[in-house]
């Protein structure tokens, strides 16, 4: 087991990480920005390194800084958390050539899933299902890429081979309007992801956002923890998921589930990840993989018992992994929002100090944030500043415990989307469950 492990991120994943590594009696070093220096998380450390200015390009994005602060204070292994460099497959490249451990899958393995066209042809040889589309990316050649559109159907969505997180995608509807949208989306994934490559989907109409959560040990060893619904989503950025997936046959998820745990096997994926697909009519159809931890994996583990963060550390340094399918069951539901720092219904974001901080507890309820009161709330990161996770016996349990949670958390002096959170948790159809994930912006547009 590993005596120190440096962590390579900010927020409330920092010290999540931080907190199962003091579980497991392992130090902890922290790097931050100059304006994380006063975090709670940095506090709490065994160790602190600043690791440059504000901008994320200058500090948690500097690898070389990164690995300087890991040899500087002999850390054995780097976790990246969730962001930054955390499917950056040169970071972990650079990390392990450096003599350290990177606390998530290989290098080749994280290039393999983050160019998506070569995942969507692993997952074709892996048997997981896909969405229909171009063999790999499309071609220079105009009359060819017509007749591809033609043969998938539209609507089409053009997607960058490089992109994530929403970015690089633009739907098409007609045939006339198809070769101006490859060519913008192509010049637009080579400015954003230095890959001018793009791919060619079925654009599906109505669909619901499923991901099934992995672990695996970089051998013949594989499970999968359940799924995830995160189909209520704005721009592609998800505000609140849940465990399991309401209305789902059990069937098709075991069915999904053990083909993305063979699909580790043959990768020789190691570590925790993710397999997101989206649903529609009973069926699957697999969109990406990540491979890190995930900003919802609470929900997994609230529905299973099992620590995500520490099973990524102990499969890392070797541990052996003895958990197999038949260990892993499942009981209750749980819900995450995410509690972000920006106006509720116009999405600007509001950095600033909080002058009041109060979370809510009782039974199943569970905060995972680094904010307090007095924090402030910089203006340069990621505006997620705390996630509400509630659990019970039943999904009608966990949704009356997020609704007395959510009206119990105060945050004063910025602005926070609770106002949206408890519009959601009183919203008919989300109470009914299975919506898809066009929803909640649907929902938003017909606002006065």
């Amino acid at each position: 087991m590993f005596e120190k492990i440096l962590i390579a991120n900010r927020g409330e994943i920092a010290l999540r990480i931080q907190r199962a590594c003091r579980e497991l009696g392992i130090k902890t070093v922290v790097v931050h920005s100059e304006a994380d220096r006063e975090a709670k998380y940095v506090r709490l450390a065994d160790e602190s390194v600043c690791i440059g200015p504000a901008p994320s390009r200058e500090s948690y994005l500097n690898m070389p800084a990164i690995i300087s602060a890991a040899e500087v204070t002999d850390s054995e292994a780097i976790h990246p958390g969730y962001g930054f460099l955390s499917e950056n497959a040169d970071f972990a490249d650079r990390v392990e050539k450096s003599g350290f451990v990177f606390i998530g899958p290989r290098p080749d393995t994280i290039r393999l899933m983050g160019d998506k066209v070569s995942a969507k042809r692993a997952m074709i040889e892996a048997g997981v299902p896909v969405v229909p589309g171009s063999e790999g990316a499309l071609p220079d050649d105009p009359q060819e890429i017509v007749r591809i559109a033609r043969e998938v159907g539209y609507p089409v969505i053009i997607k960058a081979a490089g992109g994530g997180g929403g970015r690089g995608m633009r739907v098409v509807y007609t045939e006339a309007a198809l070769l101006n949208a490859v060519t913008m989306t192509r010049s637009e994934a080579g400015a954003a992801f230095n890959n001018p490559e793009v791919y060619m989907e079925k654009f599906l109409e109505n669909p619901r956002h499923i991901e099934i959560q992995v672990l695996a040990d970089g051998g013949r060893n594989a499970v999968w923890l359940g799924e995830r619904d995160c189909s209520m989503q704005r721009r592609h950025q998800k505000v609140i998921e849940e465990a399991p997936a309401p209305g789902v046959a059990r069937r098709l998820i075991e069915r999904i589930g053990d083909r993305c745990a063979d699909a580790c096997r043959k990768m020789g994926y190691r570590g925790a990840g993710t397999f997101e697909f989206l649903y529609e009519n009973g069926e699957f159809y697999f969109i990406e993989m990540n491979t890190r931890i995930q900003v919802e994996h609470p929900v997994t583990e609230l529905i299973t018992g099992i620590d995500l963060v520490q099973q990524q550390i102990l499969i890392a340094a070797g541990e052996k992994f003895t958990l197999r399918q038949r260990d892993v069951a499942f009981k209750g539901h749980a819900i995450e929002c995410r509690i972000n720092a920006e106006d509720p219904f116009r999405f600007v974001p509001s950095p600033g100090r909080i002058t009041n901080w109060h979370t809510p507890g009782g039974p199943g309820v569970r905060i995972d944030s680094h904010a307090f009161n007095g924090y402030f709330v910089p203006p340069n990161y990621d505006s997620m500043i705390a996630k509400v996770i509630t659990y019970g016996d039943t999904r009608d349990q966990a949704l009356a415990r997020m609704r007395i949670a959510l009206s119990e958390m105060v945050v004063e002096g910025i602005s926070t989307n609770i106002p949206l959170h408890r519009e959601m948790l009183q919203d008919a159809r989300f109470i009914e469950g299975g919506t898809s994930i066009h929803y909640l912006e649907n929902k938003l547009a017909q606002r006065p």
